[in-house]
């Protein structure tokens, strides 16, 4: 005889919307640095209540005060997700991408203070003239120089070569480390971290030929040099790359004469 199976019955009582976490939304004072080069002589703070949630991010507060409370407001951004750079801004007092920092890794308590990145010319509010951070970017050759003959096929690289600079090639040039430099900011000639990085990137590239001419660049007092070993840059970068330990390894090289 066939035995009877015992039916298992849920006695418990469907879910309610009482039941369910409701994220909770709550008021913040977003005090932003504002410059209008037409009107203003200074820099001011000027503050801004706005409602958010713990999982909203700096850059959506900033896009509230835009859209609903100021639209004189100015600041770059682009893809809003940590890929572009072109949103790095000092929140409170660090150098961030406002698309990466989120409301709950905050102290909402107190006023968030967003300002412009330091050391390079401000032209409005967030907005900073970039060009001076490009230049030494450029300056250092930031780009593949091979030797011998066009190949037929791609540039054989193994993977212990590539792990060699793989780490300074996640660069988003956002200038977050660059501008956290204490040199820099007191000393606009100095190529600044990223440049270094950018060059690391190629002096330590198996297809590359052009290291000679990149730390020529950068043996000179304006360049490697420079650098205080503060860590500042690491701190700041987004990115996570170990910038001051690149650095580090271009001044061995320059020592060394080798790669």
């Amino acid at each position: 005889m066939r035995k009877s199976k015992t039916a298992v019955v849920n006695t418990q009582s469907p879910a309610t919307d009482s039941d369910l976490s409701i994220p909770q939304s709550f008021t913040v004072t977003v005090s932003v640095r504002r410059f209008n080069p037409d009107v203003d002589q200074e820099t001011y703070l000027q503050d801004f209540e706005v409602e958010m949630y713990a999982t909203d991010r700096v850059l959506d507060a900033l896009h509230k005060i835009k859209w609903e409370q100021d639209g004189s407001l100015s600041f770059r951004r682009s893809c809003g997700h940590g890929i572009c750079g072109s949103d790095a801004m000092r929140i409170n007092g660090l150098n961030r991408l406002a698309c990466k920092t989120l409301m709950k890794d905050l102290d909402v308590t107190k006023p968030i203070i967003i300002e412009a990145i330091k050391g390079l010319p401000l032209e409005k509010d967030l907005i900073v003239d970039m060009e001076p951070f490009f230049a030494a970017y450029r300056e250092v050759l930031p780009f593949l120089m091979p030797s011998g003959a066009e190949p037929e096929r791609e540039r054989i690289q193994s993977q212990e070569d590539r792990a060699r600079f793989d780490d300074s090639t996640k660069c988003i040039l956002c200038a977050a480390c660059t501008t956290s430099c204490p040199v820099f900011w007191t000393d606009n000639q100095y190529f600044g971290p990223q440049a270094i990085v950018g060059a690391h990137r190629f002096i330590f590239d198996s297809r590359d030929s052009g290291a000679a001419s990149r730390l020529e660049v950068l043996n000179s007092k304006e360049g490697v040099w420079r650098c205080r070993t503060t860590f500042n840059c690491t701190d700041a970068c987004p990115r996570g790359i170990q910038i001051t330990q690149a650095i580090a390894e271009v001044k061995q090289a320059l020592i060394r004469g080798k790669i």
